[in-house]
This record gives C-alpha cells, structure tokens and sequence, in this order.
C-alpha cells in the first residue's frame, strides 16, 4: 500500500536534490555568478525540491508536509530513513552524510515555519464509511483494545510535542499509504512501536474510513 516512486520519477528527484543540496560549492565555484550566503536556510532549499515550497508538501502529496510538524517528530524521521526505519533511498542518499547535529538543525527549521495549510480534501466515500472512519479516530475500537486517534495525536488531532505529529491537512492517498507501510512492515518507529500495533489491527476498509474522514477535515486555526 506504501507509493513507490517510478525510476525515471526517482531519478529525477535525486537530480533535483542532490544538485540542491551540493549546489552551494558549484555556485560559488563559477566567477559571473554573485556569492550565495552559506547559511542553513539556503542549505535547506534542497527539502523543498521534493517536499514543496518551504516544506509544505508536494502538490500530489507523495512528499508529505514537514512545515510546522514537532521537531522531535522530524528528528525521529529523518534519523528512522538514515536508520532503516524507514526507506526511501533518497532520503537515506541525503541524510547519511550528515551528523546527529545538523540532523536536529534541519528539524528545528521546519519545526519553526508557521504556514497555513491547505483546504482539506473533498471526501469521496458515502455517508456510512465517513462515519465508521470518525468512529475510529474518535472512540477506537473498545472490543479490539484498539486506542482512538485522538489518545496519542491530541483531541484537536494537531499533534502533540515534542513527538507526535497532527495528523489534519494530509492527504488521503498519504494517509493509506503510511497506515499501509505500518500493517505490512515497511516503516516502524522507537520502541515501543505503537502504531504498527493500531495499523495491524486495522482492516483494509478501516484504513480507507479513517483517511477518508482525516483528509476531509480542516485544520482549527490557533486560537
């Protein structure tokens, strides 16, 4: 169920950000071209090739929003891809070479960036599944021990620091596709691993009602 980029697709994106990424040596190396300031922000125009314009996600949402997510979330993130927690092979080309450190930096950086979402997708399921799915992410499943959304994502569903992150103003197509990589092993996060427990749990249907429901909500603006 996870989304796997085509090769030509993947290719391209590598270019585009390793050539990001190393573009500071290239650019100060030509004589014609003006001095780019050597600072993390310019460093970091390399996530926003794929992950959208200051991180607010690609327009198909393959490449999730990182703008406004907890940094610690982020930081788990970015050390699960260099770990093998994760696997994207971009990800891990990007993020190997860097230390503990700038790993922290770049989360903190997007951690930082207050940006309005987007409105929130029209839901293309009936009634009745909208409802199951709103079920789930409010009460969870009592006879199955299973938790509600809301236990560990916050009772607004915006996330709750320093680790957990929101889970409004995500696709729906992204939404199945992480709750997929957890039910058949292709993502994990640290011990204890509690959401492969509830995506486990969770029949194909299931996943589909809560995305529907999730992706269909706007996200409450700060009070």
């Amino acid at each position: 169920m996870q989304r796997t980029a085509s090769r030509p697709a993947w290719r391209s994106a590598r270019r585009l950000a390793l050539a990001a990424w190393f573009g500071l040596a290239a650019t100060s190396a030509a004589p014609a071209a003006p001095p780019v300031p050597d600072t993390l922000a310019q460093r970091l125009l390399a996530c926003t090739v794929c992950h959208g314009r200051e991180g607010r996600a690609s327009a198909d949402g393959f490449y999730p929003r990182i703008a406004g997510k907890p940094a610690g979330y982020l930081f788990n993130q970015l050390t699960g891809f260099r770990d093998g927690r994760r696997h994207y092979d971009l990800m891990t080309a990007l993020i190997d070479p860097l230390s503990e450190d700038y790993l922290r930096r770049i989360a903190a950086h997007f951690a930082a960036l207050d940006l309005p979402y987007p409105p929130p997708q029209p839901p293309t399921a009936p009634p009745a599944v909208l409802a199951r799915g709103r079920a789930l992410v409010f009460d969870g499943d009592a006879r199955r021990d299973l938790p509600a959304c809301t236990a560990c994502h916050g009772a607004a569903l915006t996330g709750v620091a320093p680790a957990i992150p929101g889970l409004l103003g995500l696709p729906r197509d992204y939404l199945v596709a992480q709750l997929g990589a957890w039910r058949t092993g292709r993502r994990h996060a640290l011990a204890p691993d509690c959401m492969a427990v509830v995506a486990k749990a969770l029949a194909p249907d299931e996943v589909a009602a809560v995305a529907q429901w999730l992706a269909a909500q706007p996200v409450p603006t700060p009070a």
